[in-house]
């Protein structure tokens, strides 16, 4: 293969999203947005506040709209379909903030994705796995609100998993988490990509980003501002400026 070409371009994309654009009165959150996820690809989406990256991800999940552009997913447009489509179809959102039932079970809790996903309930090998790996399985009859904010947020995402997606978006997942802890879940992403499994991943915390080392793409006052490896992110000089505080 030349050394010039981009391996990328002989795949097709998992997701794309093309001129995508969202205003909100007169701020304008993300501007002509070109963005490609790959199939069994792990990409960071890094930038300061402000930068448009919470916007992006509810136009991916179809909790907004896009004023301008088209979303494709699998080569199909989900520009105009709904949340729960769209998490029908294998896309579904693990949300910053806690989003469970606390005063239900985790088992209580963990049955609502199925019928969100429309299927009855159960359990795929990947929720299983997650479930062991977080040691959720001995918190089952315990409601939600009785167990450590980080088995909180393991639960979030294991609810994202029950909906069997192909590509997950997750949203600040160590947030409020101790460095045990976000280690942990950075390997656990790192091992759940290996199952074939997009995952598009906002953080702040670099040690994460660090520990989970895949394509990086910043945001910047809601357009895209440079993208390559974690070692070609950490020397840009205009990244460092605007996010990594050098």
């Amino acid at each position: 293969m030349n050394s010039t070409e981009n391996p990328d371009e002989k795949r097709q994309p998992i997701l794309s999203i093309r001129g995508g654009s969202k205003r909100f009165g007169g701020i304008q959150a993300l501007e002509n947005i070109n963005l490609d996820i790959y199939g069994n690809e792990i990409l960071a989406l890094l930038g300061d506040n402000g930068a448009g990256k919470s916007t992006f991800f509810n136009l991916l999940s179809g909790l907004h709209s896009v004023d301008s552009g088209e979303i494709l997913f699998n080569g199909k447009t989900i520009t105009k379909l709904s949340p729960y489509k769209r998490v029908r179809q294998g896309i579904c959102l693990k949300f910053q903030t806690t989003r469970t039932y606390q005063n239900l079970t985790v088992s209580e809790n963990l049955q609502i994705p199925y019928f969100e996903a429309g299927r009855g309930v159960g359990r795929n090998d990947i929720l299983q796995w997650a479930l062991e790996t977080f040691d959720l399985l001995h918190y089952m009859d315990v409601k939600v609100k009785n167990i450590s904010h980080g088995h909180q947020q393991w639960l979030e995402i294991c609810l994202a998993l029950a909906t069997e997606p192909a590509l997950l978006l997750l949203d600040e997942p160590t947030s409020g988490m101790t460095p045990e802890e976000t280690s942990r879940t950075a390997e656990f992403v790192k091992t759940l990509n290996t199952a074939n499994m997009s995952i598009l991943v906002v953080e702040h915390d670099m040690s994460f980003v660090r520990q989970i080392d895949c394509k990086i793409t910043v945001l910047h006052h809601g357009k895209l501002f440079a993208e390559g490896s974690l070692n070609e992110i950490e020397s840009n000089q205009d990244v460092r400026r605007i996010y990594l505080g050098d």
